[in-house]
């Protein structure tokens, strides 16, 4: 693998590390400690993966007008790691909003640049083993993250049942550490690449691009809009019985799985095509989801989720290697920015949904814990049909 490609892959383990520390207590200090509600949860974590959706969308075109995938990219991890320590002295979801709102800002800025720079920096035949290499480095480190936040918890007395606000504000502050460096290492450590051709300003517009490249982003909006933040797969698990220490380690063991299963598939995606393991990806994500919805222990969340980081492994580097298949290569950047913008602008519906199915009938005629991954596990079939049905064949290596 080239150079940028370990860059790269180094720069997102550090961010996870930091970022893992965080985001998987973040639910349950809004839940069990400020005393958020379901619906509200899915509000903010909505709202924070579709506030940067045009954000993303621009970046992707910045990168191919300014032939710059490296600046952007350090740009918008600066700004993440520049937000995270307003989470220490947050009282409020108001607070922990504008935190959410500015990391995924940051996120918006980084990550169309940084996936056209991984492509640009292989050829064809490379793309399913590079992303899948950069997706096992970013999930080991949200193993490691996690590993870290579960010793500051069960240093904490008393922290590895319930959660405190003394134990998610050390956390906070030993999770600055490896977000400065992975800042570094972008800065110092990452190339830029050579673009040629040009590339016209964003519009909410598909022109240019093929029926392929059209349907296969229309299939993502539906499979999206019943995927919502996995903060509702934590809660899940809390509701089935598991403390805050298992908890831990049932996202430890998904992100294992997750790193473990990802650049083998990568791999194995290059040489037999991408398309058919989006497609058994998809149906193992509704097994999963019917699975937490029926869930009545917590060992058997812990059990989903390690089969949830199959799923996770055999789609999310092999999905955005197969944006690269179907767009040409002056185009990438642009294209990265709009499927990131189709999932971003989703998930805000999508996790308001899932709070609002979650909530009790009491208060806004919901349907409970298991709903939300009822819809969900519906949605991901009917996905997987249009992907079967609309977008056909394997794409060529030139990517046209």
């Amino acid at each position: 693998m080239p150079r940028n490609v370990w860059i790269v892959t180094l720069t997102s383990f550090l961010t996870d590390v930091s970022s893992e520390m965080i985001l998987n207590l973040l639910p349950l200090f809004l839940f069990n400690v400020l005393g958020v509600r379901t619906y509200a949860i899915g509000a903010i974590e909505g709202a924070a993966e579709s506030s940067a959706s045009l954000l993303k969308m621009f970046s992707g075109w910045l990168s191919d007008r300014l032939r710059a995938r490296k600046r952007l990219a350090v740009l918008g991890y600066a700004v993440s790691t520049a937000a995270k320590p307003f989470l220490y002295a947050a009282t409020g979801w108001t607070g922990v909003l504008g935190v959410r709102l500015a990391d995924r800002i940051g996120k918006g800025i980084r990550t169309a640049p940084r996936d056209a720079l991984i492509a640009d920096s292989v050829n064809e035949r490379q793309r399913g083993i590079a992303f899948g290499l950069h997706r096992a480095g970013d999930t080991a480190g949200a193993a490691v993250g996690i590993g870290i936040a579960l010793a500051v918890l069960l240093a904490t007395r008393g922290g590895a049942t319930a959660l405190t606000r003394g134990t998610f504000q050390t956390v906070v502050l030993v999770s600055m550490i490896p977000a400065v460096l992975a800042v570094l290492v972008l800065a110092l450590g990452a190339r830029e690449t050579r673009i040629c051709g040009t590339s016209a300003p964003p519009r909410f517009s598909l022109v240019g691009f093929d029926r392929r490249f059209r349907m296969f982003l229309l299939v993502v909006v539906v499979f999206t809009l019943g995927n919502s933040s996995d903060a509702f797969l934590i809660l899940r698990a809390q509701h089935a019985g598991l403390s805050v220490a298992g908890i831990l380690g049932m996202m430890l063991t998904f992100n294992l799985v997750y790193a473990a299963v990802s650049s083998p598939v990568g791999a194995l995606s290059d040489r037999l095509g991408r398309r058919g393991f989006l497609i058994g990806g998809w149906l193992l994500y509704a097994v999963v989801y019917f699975g937490f919805a029926r869930a009545t222990a917590g060992w058997q969340t812990w059990a989903l989720m390690a089969v949830y980081g199959v799923y996770y492994g055999a789609t999310h580097g092999v999905a955005k290697a197969y944006v690269a298949d179907l767009v040409p290569r002056e185009r990438r950047g642009t294209a990265y920015g709009v499927y990131n913008a189709a999932v971003g602008v989703t998930a805000f519906p999508a996790s308001l949904i899932a709070g609002l199915l979650w909530q009790g009938a009491g208060e806004w005629a919901g349907f409970g814990p298991g709903a939300p991954f009822l819809f969900g596990a519906g949605l991901a079939v009917l996905a997987t049909v249009m992907l079967v049905l609309f977008v056909g064949g394997r794409p060529s290596p030139s990517g046209r």
